[in-house]
């Protein structure tokens, strides 16, 4: 295995791949290499719930079977007894086609970095308290459109939409001018839950199988002009990258940390009794020039209080519901997470390497998102890539 390599035994990241010629079947990521494990059950239930193109049916196994596939993987790929087995299942990671992981149910995106909401408050209020009223006592968020999820390499089209019109003219239609993204982390749900039982915090582990890193596309423009009052529609929907791989939580041990203190105490429902904070560095490359280091260590509301807000309504989860952290960012300038905080609005264009400038993203543009944790024996862990090109 190569030295460095994102893909340690460690880590064993779930997605979906076709072999040349072949059709769909779930695999993990060791090294530069995929191995097919519905290979390796093959001729079981289990088998026939990995030899398909999603992960759902797998998922809906819950955290048991999750765990003895990634105990009896870890002995098949540290023991010798069954190399043969192992060895005649690897495919090479460039020769394979990678696919969406999971077929999504639900999506639903927060906006839990204390960071980027103070940035956007101090952009659009300069004169106001950057955070409104209720952001410390609960995490904001909104529904998204599950079926404009899309697998990292998927070209992003400019989308098109109203537009506010200059010094209060009437607004016009046409693709938006603000293309704009949004460093994010997603937690893929597993097991589902009753509709009418809320999912309490110290639950976040039956529920949430893995992580994956989102980029949620943003046309500023057509959301600045529609989000008032019932927040983000057009300008969120047309697209949401995420990466191919699913880092299973049971490899994210060594990563788990207490969320900053909250200010003030969160209510009962929203209280941690096992700390499930992630220490995650994310890293924004634009056209191959690193933008931003964003750390998701510095999120206000962890992703269990995520889940337990989600739910505390009654709401059910299903099997594929992916929620999203909202935009990652730090305290630094070289730590935001979306071009409208790198750039202010605009008002600061970014120069990258070729002495070209950007305030938001022009067509052919191409946008890399990738992240690292602390892994067990003293490794890095990674969670692959999340990239998309915009096309006209």
């Amino acid at each position: 295995m190569p030295e460095g390599s994102p893909f340690p035994v460690q880590n064993l990241p779930y997605g979906v791949f076709s072999p040349p010629g072949g059709d769909a079947r779930v695999g993990v990521a060791i090294g530069e290499q995929v191995l097919d494990i519905s290979a390796i059950w093959a001729g079981t239930p289990l088998g026939a719930d990995l030899a398909t193109g999603s992960l759902n049916r797998f998922l809906r196994r819950g955290r048991g079977e999750w765990a003895y596939v990634r105990r009896r993987l870890l002995e098949l790929l540290t023991g010798t007894e069954q190399r043969r087995l192992v060895e005649a299942h690897l495919h090479p990671l460039d020769r394979v086609r990678l696919q969406l992981p999971f077929e999504v149910a639900d999506y639903v995106d927060f906006y839990a970095s204390e960071a980027h909401a103070t940035n956007l408050g101090r952009i659009f209020r300069p004169d106001g308290d950057p955070l409104l009223p209720n952001w410390r006592h609960l995490p904001v968020g909104y529904h998204g459109r599950a079926g404009t999820v899309v697998v990292s390499g998927t070209p992003v089209r400019r989308p098109s939409g109203q537009r506010r019109g200059a010094d209060g003219a009437a607004p016009d239609f046409g693709p938006t001018r603000r293309l704009d993204i949004e460093a994010e982390v997603g937690f893929v749900v597993g097991a589902p839950s009753r509709l009418g039982e809320p999912v309490p915090v110290g639950d976040f582990a039956d529920h949430v199988f893995g992580v994956v890193l989102v980029n949620d596309w943003s046309a500023r423009d057509i959301q600045s002009w529609e989000y008032q009052p019932l927040g983000p529609f057009l300008g969120k929907s047309f697209a949401t990258s995420v990466s191919p791989w699913v880092v299973p939580l049971e490899a994210l041990e060594q990563a788990r940390l207490p969320v900053a203190a909250q200010d003030p105490p969160p209510l009962p429902y929203l209280e941690e009794k096992e700390p499930w904070g992630l220490d995650l560095r994310l890293e924004v490359r634009l056209n191959d020039a690193v933008v931003s280091r964003p750390p998701f260590r510095d999120l206000y509301w962890s992703p269990a209080q995520l889940l337990a807000h989600l739910t505390a309504n009654g709401a059910s989860l299903r099997t594929g519901d992916l929620y999203a952290s909202g935009t990652v960012s730090g305290r630094l300038p070289e730590e935001r997470g979306s071009l409208i905080e790198l750039t202010w609005s605009g008002r600061d264009p970014l120069r990258l390497p070729d002495g070209s400038l950007r305030t938001f993203l022009e067509d052919g543009d191409t946008v890399t998102l990738t992240a690292t944790a602390p892994g067990a024996d003293g490794v890095r862990i990674g969670f692959g890539e999340v990239t998309g090109t915009v096309v006209s």
